[in-house]
This record gives C-alpha cells, structure tokens and sequence, in this order.
C-alpha cells in the first residue's frame, strides 16, 4: 500500500511540473516589440493576415475621407483597429512629430519649421498626396452676391471691405467667418488669399469645416470658406475671378485646375511606412481607396 502510495505522488509531481511548465509563459509579452502597428503576418495555416492599431490625426477637411477610409479598410481586415481625430492639420503634424500618431492627416503642405522640428526630434516627415480638394467660399442662401473677385474676397477678409453693398449686395454689415490658425485651410487660403495681409480681427474663428458651414447657415449676413465635401444646399458657394474671369466652385473645374483655390490634401508619415501603416496606405491609393475619395466628396488624385 505504501508504494503504491508513493508511487502515485511521483506521478502527481511529474503532472504538476510538466503543466507548470506549459503555463509558464502565458501573459507573457516582449516589451521590446512593437504590438500595435503589426501589419501582415501569417497564421497556423500558412495564410497572410493583418492585424493591429494605427491612428490618424490632424485636418478637419480630410477627416471624413479618412473616417470612411478606416471604416472599410477594417471592414476588410476585421483585426484591425484605425482610429481617426480631428483638431487641425498643425494638430496632427505635432502629433507626428511627438510620435503620438502614425499618420498625420492635412489640408496643406508641412512647413519648413515643421520639418525641422521634426528632424530635431529623429523623425523624417515623408508627404503621400491622396486627394484634391477645393475650399468653396460660402454664404447664405438668401444673400444676393453669387461672384467676387479676389480683390472684393481680399477686402472683404482683411476688414477694409464691411457692407455687402461694397460688392453689389444689400447694404448689411457682414459677417466674417475662417478657421483657426491650427487649420490648413486657414493657412491655404491666408497664403492665396490675403498673401502678406492678416485676417480682421473681427472675424469669428471656428476650429472645423462643419462649424463654419453651420455659422453661414444660421446668419444671413455671414461668408465662410469651407471644404468642398461640406458644401450642400444649406449654403451657397460664390464664382471666382482670381484675374482669368469667372470660376465656380465644381468637381470639373477643381479636378482641372481652373478653379482658384483648387488643393491637394495629404496624409505625413514618418519615413516610409511599414506594418500595418504601409498595408493601410497601400489600400488608401488603391483604386478602392481612390474611390472612397470621390465618395467622400473629394477628387481622386490619380
């Protein structure tokens, strides 16, 4: 009895050390490995699968491109995690820089401060065009302008023009409505616009294409400037003379060039991209990707 008695705790010990054994590496994870940003790996079976989290940061003008771009790119890879902000494309530019973001999203291009701080900082900013956008300058419905000339636009933006009836309107003071200075386009169309010139201080700052869009909507008086993809019948887009006639705001006249203040918009990463931000930006210029553009209500840019 006492053998077998001794016989059967060897058994019981050699048991317990070989499931200690299995179970001593569970929880376990390599710090010194990247987890998040993994991209294309393989399973058991041999096949390629992608997996992992990205994040996307900056312009309030890209942002719905991306939103529906993340939406359908983790549809088709269900492992996958892109989460998308706003906040301006000087928000998302600092973000890459920091290296708080994979990709910083961005309605104008990085400035040579921008590079340089990044540079500073061991990051090396690498610029993809993905889209061509248009900034429609708007007001309300009911305001009879419906053309300005970049010198009226210039005016009427730098406060030396105050009452619609300086440019064949009503006599109403108006209302001046831009963006912030983190925005891109608030850069972009200080640059074509106002060129040395600075904003009025009268005019309302807003941070995001949408608020500005809903600023016009609710005061008759008002004109904005906006992403092409916010337009819609709430506001009204005015003809552009930029000193070559007339030029409405329309997908044939911005994918042509004609429009005045036709752009491109952008997505910075730091050096090439790899992982999972290389699979995403493959997928972005793939011809899926490109027609989430026009979806979005931008252009392609291929």
């Amino acid at each position: 009895m006492k053998k077998h008695f001794l016989r059967n705790i060897a058994i019981c010990s050699i048991v317990l050390l070989i499931l200690m054994s299995a179970f001593a590496g569970v929880g376990c994870v390599d710090q010194g490995e990247d987890t998040e940003d993994s991209g294309t790996t393989e399973d058991a079976t041999g096949e390629e699968t992608v997996s992992g989290e990205i994040g996307i940061t900056g312009s309030t003008t890209v942002l719905p491109y991306s939103t529906l771009a993340a939406e359908e790119f983790m549809i088709q890879y269900p492992d996958t995690v892109i989460s998308v902000k706003g906040g301006g494309s000087g928000v998302g530019i600092a973000a890459m820089i920091d290296s708080t973001t994979d990709i910083a999203q961005a309605s104008r291009q990085i400035k040579d401060s921008e590079i340089e701080e990044a540079n500073n900082n061991g990051v090396e900013p690498l610029e993809h065009a993905i889209a061509w956008d248009g900034i429609a300058v708007v007001v309300h419905p009911k305001n009879t302008v419906s053309e300005l000339t970049f010198d009226q636009l210039r005016g009427i933006f730098n406060g030396s023009i105050t009452s619609w009836a300086d440019v064949g309107g009503e006599d109403i003071e108006i209302t001046v409505i831009g963006r912030d200075s983190a925005s891109g386009t608030y850069e972009y169309f200080k640059e074509e616009v106002l060129g040395e010139e600075e904003f009025t201080e009268n005019a309302l700052s807003l941070s995001d294409n949408g608020l500005v869009k809903e600023g016009v909507v609710g005061n008759e008086r008002a004109i904005g400037y906006i992403g092409y993809a916010y337009l819609d019948e709430n506001v009204k887009a005015v003809a552009l003379d930029a000193g070559n006639g007339l030029v409405e705001a329309t997908p044939e006249n911005i994918k042509s060039g004609d429009y005045p203040l036709a752009r491109q918009l952008y997505y910075y990463t730091n050096g090439e991209p790899t992982g999972l931000t290389k699979v995403y930006m493959d997928f972005v210029l793939s011809d899926a990707g490109q027609e989430i553009v026009t979806e979005s209500g931008y252009f392609p840019i291929k």
